[in-house]
């Protein structure tokens, strides 16, 4: 089936031969009126578009399988200067039947349920930052210096915005930016609180808490981009998933070319990945060495971006091994998942019934943790102090062929 918006073209594959089916409307009557058409051992194809999820749902229970295609990969591998719907919906027929349809993996309710909390969430926030920088850009064009305070939408910056001596359009502007920040930050609210309550007993996001960098934002849309981690039968299966590998050219006698990373993934746990980095580098550890051994040899872009790769890495085993992380402080761990019971909804505890969580407050605890994790960062400078750094790249060109004597 090649999906549109309004109409899906059918074809059928049977005994060898394509066979064209006409189209079918895009609309949930239309589908169940062609899902009844179906056998039960039939198998139907479709490309990842953003109806597809919901189409698959619908013809699910009346065939044997639903498969979804990459469409990138049907490109590459199917490119032709002749499309039709028809040749397209022949071409998944085809690579189906020949198995060679790359195929996406569909996740079950409870993950695409979160898929779709993150994604709203990453969407309010930056929308959040949008006006953010419009407001500071008005500023800017009217040569007013920073605002003195620390957040320029506090309750403080506001007050100090109010007296700044902008024209009534902009000011009015400013007021509107004001306004739309005050309903998305309620709506921020009731996503975070959405997610809190999905995440709150998952074995995943806690497991993925106990990490340094990780906090519940990141550790939720990692869970959620993830999915079921059996999926990825290499740590990196997963960070090509990330898009976080580098891209490599070789031809020939060529030596290979390493370039930057590929960036062909989620980009959104991509970008958390690597916000979790930045946060583990600031943060005393095994991952603080490894940032600042890269960022000796490569700069700080560069170390956040491999500090990320490692940290998918990380999670891989974690994950597949069912383990936490060796060098978790716990109570900055215990810490961060009352935070998470907090976000879900759960009662404040007073008094008596303060929990584990309360032993980040005490400094001697939290001091004791501190050197734990700067002795494990020290062991880490050791074991790597006699390796060999890597060599440059080579030049491009062919290597000659070494000469028989």
């Amino acid at each position: 089936m090649d999906l549109h918006r309004t109409f899906a073209e059918v074809v059928v594959w049977e005994d060898g031969r394509l066979r064209h089916a006409g189209r079918v409307d895009m609309t949930r009557s239309g589908l169940e009126g062609f899902a009844h058409t179906l056998r039960a051992d039939d198998e139907v194809v479709i490309e990842a578009t953003g109806n597809a999820m919901a189409v698959s749902h619908l013809l699910r229970p009346h065939v044997a399988r639903v498969v979804i295609a990459n469409p990138l990969q049907v490109k590459a591998i199917a490119h032709s200067h002749v499309k039709t719907d028809k040749i397209d919906a022949g071409v998944l027929a085809n690579l189906y039947a020949a198995g060679f349809l790359p195929e996406v993996w569909t996740p079950d309710a409870a993950t695409e349920r979160l898929r779709r909390l993150v994604a709203r969430r990453n969407q309010v926030v930056r929308h959040r930052t949008r006006l953010k920088n419009e407001t500071h850009a008005i500023l800017h064009a009217h040569l007013i210096p920073p605002c003195p305070h620390a957040d320029l939408f506090s309750r403080v910056g506001r007050a100090w915005l109010e007296r700044q001596a902008l024209p009534d359009d902009e000011h009015a502007a400013v007021r509107r930016h004001l306004r739309e920040l005050d309903t998305l930050g309620e709506d921020l609210a009731v996503l975070d609180r959405a997610i809190g309550e999905t995440t709150v007993d998952s074995p995943v996001v806690r497991r993925l808490l106990t990490v340094t960098g990780i906090n519940v934002t990141v550790a939720a849309g990692l869970a959620a981009a993830i999915g079921d981690v059996r999926r990825f039968s290499s740590p990196q299966k997963l960070v090509s998933y990330f898009g976080l590998n580098p891209r490599v050219r070789q031809s020939g006698l060529g030596l290979a070319q390493h370039g930057r990373i590929s960036k062909a993934g989620r980009s959104h746990a991509r970008a958390m990945l690597v916000e979790a980095a930045w946060a583990a580098a600031k943060a005393p550890g095994p991952l603080h060495a490894f940032f600042v051994r890269v960022r000796a040899r490569r700069g700080h872009q560069i170390a956040a971006v491999a500090t990320a790769r490692k940290l998918a890495v990380l999670c891989w085993h974690l994950l597949t091994k069912e383990a936490d992380y060796l060098w978790a402080r716990p109570a900055l761990v215990a810490n961060k998942v009352r935070g998470l019971e907090l976000q879900a909804g759960q009662p404040q505890k007073k008094g008596n019934q303060r929990g584990p969580a309360y032993a980040y407050n005490v400094k001697a605890l939290r001091d004791q943790e501190m050197e734990i994790a700067r002795r494990a960062e020290t062991a880490y400078e050791r074991a790597v102090a006699h390796w060999t750094p890597r060599p440059p790249k080579a030049v491009r060109g062919r290597l000659k062929p070494a000469r028989l004597e």
